[in-house]
């Protein structure tokens, strides 16, 4: 059964940090069972895996029609060009670099600032279009080493947003302390096996922008961290469940 949300959220909007990938999908339904309207925003930042900007639509289109309750809710997409981050510098998410650990200890996939700049771009959007809570996928339990994953870092950036702009303004995380099973597992309580599988066909997290083959799991090379990291929890919670992967 999913958590029901509280009443006076269903008089509240929220935008979506949504990338197409698999959590930001999950936060997008979650939000739809909660607010009374729900918008989304994404960002061309020049990503190595461009074909989630693709996959974005493809999700939006595939949960209407298979939810269309939830799509009544479902408000306007905005895509934000946010190039300016590929051109400070190179990262394996940004060019055609092999994958590796940095001198500071995280690994090259790391955009620095990124999520720092999708909030304050979210936040700016949000204070136009009268939205108080921003709702986005980041999680210390699978964050990567990544530090503007961290609750912490959202906190500040939270009250920076509410006093830069004089406006309250939440930043709400949902998937911050589960693991990538627990993901799958949130799914199916929101969802059931209709949304597991709109996620295992239509969402993208592959590093390498890879859309094949098909797995269990979703798209993707298989290699990557991020396709390793969704394999092992989905084949985790098909086996903590008592269901074959």
């Amino acid at each position: 059964m999913a958590p029901q949300p509280h009443l006076a959220d269903r008089e509240r909007k929220a935008l979506v940090l949504f990338s197409g990938g698999q959590d930001s999908t999950v936060c997008l339904f979650w939000a739809l069972e909660r607010f009374g309207h729900v918008e989304t925003i994404g960002f061309d930042y020049g990503q190595r895996h461009g074909v989630e900007l693709v996959a974005r639509q493809n999700v939006r289109a595939a949960m209407a029609e298979i939810f269309p309750d939830r799509a009544a809710r479902l408000g306007e997409d905005h895509l934000i060009d946010a190039y300016v981050l590929k051109s400070l510098g190179e990262t394996a998410m940004t060019d055609d670099i092999e994958i590796a650990m940095n001198d500071a200890g995280l690994p090259n996939t790391f955009v620095p600032g990124r999520n720092l700049l999708f909030l304050t771009l979210a936040g700016a959007l949000a204070y136009r279009r009268g939205i108080e809570v921003l709702v986005g996928g980041m999680c210390e339990t699978d964050f990567s080493g990544y530090p503007d994953c961290r609750r912490s870092a959202l906190d500040a950036q939270e009250q920076a947003l509410a006093l830069g702009m004089d406006t309250p303004l939440r930043i709400l995380t949902p998937l911050m302390h589960i693991d990538k099973a627990q993901t799958w597992a949130l799914a199916h309580v929101l969802g059931g096996e209709r949304l597991v599988d709109l996620i295992v066909n239509e969402t993208h997290t592959c590093y390498l922008g890879k859309t094949e083959p098909l797995h269990d799991w979703g798209r993707g090379c298989g290699t990557c961290p991020a396709c390793e990291l969704r394999a092992n929890g989905y084949r985790r919670w098909r086996a903590e469940t008592g269901q074959n992967a």
